[in-house]
């Protein structure tokens, strides 16, 4: 994924560090799968399905976060794309 992202030119980092931020306070830290472009987070799955806690996790981390949209794939017998958005207020 991250050859195609170069190969079209699109900035993306693998293993992005991000700050979590809660209530104006820094509380720790965590690695996106992709930060494409520094504006969408990109998590990647191997799972027979998506499951409730794959989204639920991806929506904590923009809760979390400067970021507002993420992208959920999983790449298990079954490809699927999920796409969240969170209006977010530390933009």
């Amino acid at each position: 994924m991250m050859v195609e992202f170069e190969l079209a030119e699109i900035p993306a980092i693998s293993q992005s560090p991000i700050t979590v931020v809660y209530s104006g306070t820094t509380v720790g830290e965590y690695f996106a799968d992709i930060l494409v472009d520094e504006k969408i987070i990109v998590e990647i799955k191997s799972a027979r399905t998506l499951a409730v806690e794959h989204e639920a996790q991806l929506l904590n981390y923009l809760k979390a976060t400067k970021y507002e949209v993420g992208l959920l794939l999983n790449f298990g017998p079954k490809p699927e794309i999920m796409r969240k958005v969170h209006d977010n207020s530390k933009k």
